[in-house]
């Protein structure tokens, strides 16, 4: 029994197919069933069962499957530990992060460090589900609203501010909401996505959670993308919560503003996570500290745009909705 058998093991057992194992290790599918088979016969048992269109572990299988997991990680944090006496990042970063924040911000922190360390590759897969990292083999998430998995080590980037943003045509003819209560008139557009998945709550600027006020207002739409949120307030239809983040450049144009810059959604948190280790390798914590420089800075910069559109300016006048 060979570590390379093992890996391939592991690598088919988290990929669910030879096809895609064969893809993820950058050789051949029929290497990868070649190696298996040869790894069966010299224990004797069967792990896998294959059929025409599914793969599926046996209980043996599946016990070698979590030994060999173990054995590797064993293998890796020794190449870990040589590693931090290098100080260098090198080899092959696994990052998985949600979709509409890995295209507001993680692909913007891959860049740099792909430029700034040379000797290391990136894989990275955008995707609203929540991943495994330990069985589906992936180094590193980067998640937003609370961790529960306790075997996970978490980092805290920061977290991301919402706040009320509507097209100046839609308050032009609606009128412009002065308390919450008045929002209730208005066409709203809710963001259903994350953790504001559960119901649109306000809370008053340095208020706590029990002031929030719940907002249940007639919803022209609903939708857990924020860029179809956003979308569809610069098209002049209703008032909804937006990221700073990806309402900034709207704001900036004069295409949004801001709505009851007094009251706005809970923030949500974001964190770097990846699988508890005795030894973090160069590559992760780089990366790591990099989203820890880069992401407050991002969001400072969000925030400033949205409180120069708040300011008042003179002769500004706002038509209170009755």
């Amino acid at each position: 029994m060979t570590l390379d058998q093992l890996r391939i093991l592991v690598k088919v057992v988290q990929a669910g197919s030879f096809t895609r194992a064969a893809e993820l290790l950058g050789t051949q599918k029929s290497y990868v069933s070649r190696v298996l088979a040869q790894l069966e016969a010299e224990l004797g048992v069967q792990l896998l069962e294959r059929t025409t269109r599914t793969l599926s572990v046996t209980e043996t299988g599946r016990e070698v499957f979590e030994r060999a997991v173990g054995i590797l990680g064993a293998v890796e944090d020794t190449t870990r530990l040589v590693q931090q006496s290098q100080g260098e990042p090198r080899g092959l970063l696994r990052l998985t992060c949600g979709v509409e924040f890995g295209m507001l911000a993680v692909g913007h922190w891959i860049d740099e460090y792909l430029a700034t360390h040379p000797q290391v590759n990136v894989d990275v897969e955008y995707t609203a589900r929540v991943l495994d990292l330990v069985h589906e083999g992936f180094d590193l998430a980067i998640r937003l609203g609370p961790i529960t998995e306790s075997r996970l080590v978490a980092r805290a980037l920061g977290h991301i501010d919402y706040a009320l943003f509507a097209c100046p045509r839609y308050l032009a003819a609606a009128g412009t909401p002065q308390e919450p209560d008045q929002l209730r008139q208005h066409a709203l557009v809710m963001f259903t996505g994350g953790a504001l998945r559960r119901g649109w709550q306000l809370l008053p600027e340095g208020g706590a959670e029990r002031d929030a006020v719940k907002i249940d207002g007639r919803a022209r739409l609903r939708a857990n993308n924020s860029f179809a949120v956003r979308d569809t307030l610069l098209r002049s239809l209703g008032i909804g919560p937006l990221p700073l983040l990806i309402a900034a450049d709207s704001v900036a144009s004069g295409r949004l503003v801001p709505v009851l810059p007094a009251w706005r959604p809970p923030p949500v948190a974001v964190h770097a996570v990846y699988p508890s280790s005795r030894y973090l390798s160069p590559k992760v914590r780089a990366f790591v500290d990099l989203a820890v420089q880069r992401f407050p800075k991002d969001n400072a910069a969000a925030r400033a745009i949205t409180a120069h559109a708040c300011r008042p300016r003179k002769g500004r006048k706002s038509r209170v909705q009755p």
